[in-house]
């Protein structure tokens, strides 16, 4: 028996980004969903899904918008300006910048705006990804002291546990030459795991100005909406008897 969860990542990033998550939930694969919680537009985006049967986990940020916590007890994680410093900053670092300390502070911080948004606790707790490994060490720090269904980032052909599941984890929308059609084709006829649970991660999104003058990612964003809404992706899945899940089922 093979599983697919299919996720969205980065609800709250923009307004443009929250209305493709919701076409993609509305008429297309998603189930699980990551926010953001420190976003401006998260509240918005909150509201457009409310009503949906989907898994909303928390999709810790430390590298756009504003901290959620106070800029003077995370020096490590922030500009001269009080925003959290760029994914560019972690990816041009000689060494890891983050202090371990600092970065529990954020995401204990970000975990009770989540839980306020909600009133729930997250159905699972990741990282939006920056190179750093304090970061994600005060990730499963947070979720082992909260009891939380931490899923890490583990892609190629390592399982790693989350929850009572073995996971695969997939993702293409960085590669230079990625197109989402084909590469679930591929996932899905070469790339699973029998009796485990394969994890494609999407960013599905439209592109508005906030999105493009703050993200690397763009024109993947909408390819991975019409990709997700298609009734010919649906169709691949049922006629491979791939079985479709949430996290809540891990």
């Amino acid at each position: 028996m093979k599983k697919i969860l299919i996720r969205a990542d980065d609800l709250g990033y923009s307004e443009g980004v929250n209305y493709g998550i919701l076409k993609s939930v509305k008429d297309g694969l998603v189930r699980s969903i990551g926010v953001m919680p420190n976003m401006d537009a998260t509240d918005h985006g909150v509201e457009l899904l409310k009503g949906y049967d989907v898994c909303f986990g928390q999709h810790t940020n430390f590298c756009v918008g504003k901290p959620l916590s106070d800029p003077a007890r995370i020096p490590s994680l922030v500009d001269e300006n009080g925003f959290l410093k760029s994914s560019k900053t972690y990816r041009s670092a000689k060494e890891d910048f983050v202090v371990f300390e600092e970065a529990v502070i954020e995401i204990e911080a970000q975990h009770r705006r989540f839980v306020e948004l909600f009133g729930f606790e997250p159905g699972y707790f990741e990282g939006h990804a920056v190179a750093s490994e304090n970061f994600f060490k005060a990730l499963e720090f947070v979720a082992d002291k909260y009891g939380l269904k931490y899923s890490g980032l583990s892609f190629g052909e390592k399982a790693m546990r989350v929850g009572n599941s073995d996971v695969y984890m997939h993702m293409g929308s960085m590669d230079p030459e990625y197109e989402p059609n084909a590469y679930l084709q591929n996932m899905v006829l070469n790339d699973m795991h029998e009796g485990c649970v394969d994890v494609l991660v999407c960013h599905p999104g439209y592109l508005d100005a906030y999105i493009m003058n703050n993200s690397s990612l763009l024109k993947p964003r909408a390819m991975e909406v019409e990709m997700l809404c298609r009734a010919e992706s649906r169709k691949l899945l049922e006629d491979n008897s791939i079985i479709q899940v949430s996290y809540k089922d891990l």
